[in-house]
């Protein structure tokens, strides 16, 4: 890389983090600590909510969804304005109302000390994998850039997102994320900007988008009911808003953000600000991929994304071919290497010829179009088909030869595409978008991490001073801990799916737990403790077992089981309500 990528990018992450820490020094106030001070306006709420949702698996993962599947992905994020609605209408009020630092505080208050221990637990499992996972997606970056190894990069980005959380909390999260999210949007208007620049050697960005549209990358709307389907207009709008309804009204790493506003009217202005921009942005990113992907139409792709294994894969080719000189006769036993004899290298040669016959095809539909002639798209449609062949027989060569590598590429593609083709200056400004991403997401997710264990679960009196020391050590182990997720990661195919699998697991639970405190005031922590224990173990057998149904519909199975489960239970184990 470049040295004024190096600047560029060091010198803005350096920058956010030494701001972070300047400004909030000298915090010593749990209420500033755990809450954020309570003094944040309307604009500064709603980009600190959005910058706790925009890790850097937005800006790795979602061009990569894009690319591959186009823009149906969007389709999930249907059910957000309808979210932001109900908790406007409900939610916010309420938390303001009994002024809780955490919104399993007001679970405690409405049920009981058992029931708000175990919403504060499924937080704390599932916000404690998430923040490995935007730990670990930023480190593929660096990784990549350095060649160091992936564990001792996850454990760079750790550090020195613990560093300024644990100096500030909650305080320190929304100072920073400010300039994180002007560094996001830039980033995303300069990529947008030099693909379609890079595009009009070949083709127009008008152009572009229809031949996106004749190879099916820019169908939006899915209006199938297949409950196996992961992303169609009824996942979304039902699923996906129960699943947002769940994140934004009962995940403490949102909660906090808008409990940091001066009011409830601030508050609620902030969610509305996401709910406007958050659907056109992921639609912004999405669309970007999909221009990647026609990008790649007219120049050749890699055949494997992650370079660092085809250079892993090359360098054992070439001891294999020094051992075994053309005409030697000695034996081998191809159960004995991990390679099959030759066969990356077939691939590659396979997929350079089968990368022109996808540019040529492509220049003679674009020739056609603009001739007025019908485009034929067979041929490119056939040739797209053959690489998709190539890039699995290649992986599996990967997963034989470097059985410990990570043989899934998805996550590689955006980030392939900056490293090869952006022009310097402008790779550091990306990374460093994607590096802010990962930063802001994490330090929320620390920090509501740090605060619901001390205010909900390791439950004593404390003075102001002790319980901000307390919320700080906190913050180091939760910190260490989401390092040690960290490895496990590498085992789901795409991050941005990963998360949300990981989310839909717990969220349906915890929002079920939620909607009985709010409007069945008959309920008691009894009937709605055990109708949770049931939703959960359910959830879990059903993802678990071979049971086909899309993870977005486990947001609305779990809470329909807390609710129906509860009822029934509060009638045959009658019960007091608190009021």
């Amino acid at each position: 890389m470049h040295p004024l990528d190096w600047l560029i990018l060091l010198g803005t992450l350096g920058f956010i983090v030494g701001y972070g820490v300047w400004r909030t020094r000298r915090e010593t106030s749990s209420e500033s600590y755990l809450r954020g001070g309570g003094d944040e306006r309307w604009w500064a709420v709603g980009l600190s909510v959005m910058a706790t949702q925009a890790s850097a698996i937005t800006f790795l993962s979602t061009p990569g969804q894009g690319y591959l599947d186009g823009l149906g992905f969007v389709q999930f994020y249907f059910g957000l304005p309808l979210a932001m609605l109900v908790i406007n209408r409900v939610f916010i009020p309420l938390y303001y109302k009994w002024k809780v630092y955490t919104a399993y505080e007001f679970i405690g208050k409405r049920f009981d000390a058992r029931t708000r221990l175990l919403t504060a637990g499924l937080f704390l499992i599932q916000r404690g994998l998430a923040a490995g996972i935007t730990i670990y997606a930023p480190s593929i970056i660096l990784s990549k850039v350095l060649h160091w190894p992936l564990s001792w990069t996850c454990v760079f980005i750790g550090t020195l997102v613990i560093v300024y959380t644990t100096t500030g909390g909650a305080r320190a999260v929304g100072v920073t994320h400010k300039q994180q999210m002007a560094v996001m949007f830039g980033g995303l208007f300069v990529a947008f900007g030099l693909v379609v620049w890079y595009l009009r050697e070949h083709i127009g960005f008008v152009e572009s988008l229809q031949l996106a549209s004749a190879l099916g990358k820019t169908q939006v709307i899915d209006t199938s009911f297949d409950p196996s389907n992961k992303y169609t207009l009824w996942s979304g709008l039902i699923g996906g808003f129960f699943l947002q309804l769940a994140y934004f009204g009962t995940d403490q790493s949102q909660v906090q953000r808008y409990l940091s506003g001066q009011n409830v009217q601030q508050a609620q202005r902030g969610l509305w600000m996401n709910a406007l921009l958050k659907i056109p942005m992921q639609f912004f990113i999405l669309l970007t991929g999909v221009l990647v992907f026609v990008f790649y139409l007219f120049n050749q792709a890699p055949v494997h994304w992650n370079s660092a294994n085809v250079a892993e894969i090359q360098s054992i080719e070439v001891a294999g071919q020094r051992a075994d000189p053309v005409g030697s006769t000695r034996s081998v036993d191809p159960a004995s290497t991990p390679l099959s004899m030759g066969r990356p290298h077939e691939v590659l040669e396979q997929h350079a010829t089968n990368a022109a016959t996808i540019t040529t095809a492509a220049e003679q539909w674009v020739t056609a179009h603009r001739a007025g002639q019908p485009a034929d798209d067979q041929q490119l449609t056939t040739a797209l088909a053959e690489d998709t062949r190539l890039r699995e027989a290649y992986r599996a060569e990967v997963k034989a030869a470097l059985p410990t590598a990570e043989s899934n590429d998805k996550d590689y593609i955006f980030i392939t595409f900056i490293m090869d083709h952006m022009p310097i200056g402008i790779i550091g400004l990306l990374l460093a978008m994607i590096f802010s991403a990962g930063m802001s997401s994490t330090s929320a997710e620390l920090s509501a991490l740090a605060t619901t264990s001390v205010v909900d679960v390791v439950k004593k009196e404390r003075t102001d001073g002790e319980q901000v020391r307390a919320t700080k050590w906190a913050t180091v182990g939760f910190g260490l801990l989401a390092l040690a997720f960290a490895a496990l990661f590498s085992l789901f195919e795409n991050l941005i799916q990963a998360v949300n699998i990981i989310g839909s697991l717990f969220y349906g639970t915890i929002l079920g737990i939620f909607l009985v405190a709010f409007f069945l005031k008959r309920v008691g922590g009894t009937a709605v403790f055990i109708a949770a224990l049931v939703a959960q173990a359910i959830i879990l057998y059903i993802h678990f077992s071979e049971i086909q149904i899309a993870f977005l519909w486990y947001n609305l199975i779990a809470p329909a089981i807390v609710v129906v489960l509860a009822v029934i239970l509060q009638r045959l184990i009658p019960a007091n309500p608190k009021p």
